[in-house]
Formats: structure tokens, sequence, C-alpha cells
């Protein structure tokens, strides 16, 4: 199991406390809203150099602690220093940091007509790694993304499972709720972490750009008007109050501080239903670029 070197000295995630449920993340709340480092994928440096270093650390600044990141962003390397240059200021310690990482440090090479080449996979052999890396101390948490019930229930049936998953990174917003989801891995215990928590941008070579424009949506507009709060405040504290920790990716300062800023109200009952009601059921990171892999998890309905 290879893990970037780029997060040397930072590498371990944590949750915020070492005894740590699923449940009781959520409901400290202030972690539940990790930064996301993502660029636009697939796999291209988006962002000028030292961008996402500045983004860290203003992150860090106000109050983020949780930050989301892979190699496949290529931009460790500075998540890495802005996160060492913050705890040489004394503004934060390593054990305030959680670092959600994932494992690996290539990228799936392709052959001479462009089609992915993949290894062949066995998820329960891949959990026994990330199991032998807890165990190692490499990390603290151990989770997983994009998986779907049957997925998680190959994991969680495993004969001799030493570690479940405490997370599941999947979409989740208005307009993709993920309810059948969302039950079935709250009944376990396992907290979903919402990636394109505010949509996602408009990039057709991974994303469904037919899909509508989630922040244009005329209540989630209308709400925030009443709350004072921008549509993306009011998409994100919607999740929140589901229990599903939100990563909004943003390379904006004051994005960045506004999306921060959601702890401040409360959407009420009505209003959540009105949300949940959004829902359209539309995937906007398809990733059908791997369709045609064993493992694609969006074949089946959750």
């Amino acid at each position: 199991m290879k893990f970037s070197k780029s997060l040397a000295g930072v590498r371990e995630a944590r949750p915020p406390h070492p005894e740590c449920t699923a449940a009781d993340w959520v409901a400290s709340e202030q972690p539940a809203v990790p930064w996301g480092s993502s660029n636009l994928i697939p796999f291209s440096q988006n962002t000028p150099k030292g961008t996402c270093a500045k983004s860290v650390k203003i992150a860090i600044d106000t109050g983020y602690r949780h930050i989301d990141g892979a190699y496949i962003y290529q931009n460790e390397h500075e998540v890495g220093e802005a996160i060492r240059e913050k705890i040489a200021e004394g503004k934060v310690q390593r054990e305030d940091i959680f670092y959600c990482g994932k494992p690996g440090d290539e990228i799936y090479p392709k052959d001479e007509n462009g089609k992915w080449l993949y290894h062949k996979s066995n998820l329960c052999a891949t959990w026994e790694g990330l199991e032998a890396c807890k165990d190692a101390g490499l990390v603290k948490s151990l989770g997983v993304s994009n998986f779907n019930r049957r997925q998680l229930e190959l994991i969680l049936n495993k004969p001799g499972l030493k570690h479940k998953p405490v997370s599941n990174q999947v979409e989740c917003h208005p307009y993709f709720t993920q309810p059948k989801l969302l039950k079935f891995c709250q009944q376990r215990d396992i907290v979903i972490i919402a990636y394109s928590p505010l949509g996602t941008s408009r990039n057709p070579t991974w994303v469904n750009i037919s899909s509508p424009p989630l922040l244009k949506d005329e209540l989630l507009n209308a709400l925030g008007k009443k709350y004072k709060k921008t549509a993306a405040q009011i998409v994100l504290r919607f999740n929140i109050q589901r229990g599903v920790v939100v990563i909004p990716k943003s390379f904006n300062p004051e994005r960045i501080k506004e999306n921060f800023q959601i702890f401040d109200f409360s959407l009420t009952e009505e209003e959540m239903k009105d949300i949940e009601a959004l829902n359209k059921n539309v995937r906007f990171v398809e990733m059908l670029m791997w369709c045609d892999h064993p493992e694609y998890p969006f074949h089946d309905e959750y």
C-alpha cells in the first residue's frame, strides 16, 4: 500500500477524538466542514503554483481543521507545506488537523488507444491492506469513497474484519440527496462526506453538463435572502443539519471564509423538507471515463 511522500510529517488523518464515533464526528460540527484541495480533474494542475498553499493557510486561519486531499489533485506538497507552516507559527498543533488523503502515488496508465488500463481489484484484499496501515500507525481512521451499498456490505461482512469504514465520501447535494445511501450508512455509524456539495464545475470531460446549476435554484436563493446568506451557505447548512460532512472546494479567499460561516443560523424543519423535495436524483459527477471498470459503483441504485 503506497502513500504519497508529499505530506511527510502531516500524513496521518485523525478524528476529532481518538475514540470518536461517526456520530460524535458530525456532532462536533466545525470539523464537519473540510476544505477541499481538489483541482478540476481528470488529473491536471489547474491552479497557479502556490495557490493551494495560500488557500490552505487561509482555511486554517478561518477555522477549518479538516482538509481533504489526494495524490491525483497534484498539490499535496503545497498542502503539507501550508500545514507545517501553520504548525510552526503556533496557529495549530498537528493533533488539531484532520487530513483526509487517498493512498497511492500514481495514476492509471492508458494503452496506445487511450483506453484506461486497470489493476485487478479485490476490495476485501485492498481493505486488509488499509487495515495493516492503521495497525502500523500510518493512519488513524479508514474510510472509502464512492462505495455503493453492495460494496460497503462486502467490507462490513468480510470475515475477520478488524476496522470498519468510518466514512464514505460521495457526491451529495440538494439535487442528489442520496437518501437511501445516507440511511444505510447512518444505521451503521458510517459518516457520509459530501463532495461537490455546491454542485460542481461545468467541465464536460467529467461532469454531466446537462444537469441544472444548483446555486441558481429559486428556493435556495429565496432562503438565502431570508437568512442574509448565499445559496451556497444554505446548501451547506442543509447537509450539515442532515448529519452530512461537506467538502466545499474553493481557492477564492472570500468564499473559503464564506463557506465556513454556516453555524450562526438553522433551517426550519419545513425548510429542510422543502430542500429535500428538490432532489432530482441527478448525479453531476458520473465519472463515465471509468464506467467499464469492474467495480464502477454507479450502475447500482445506491
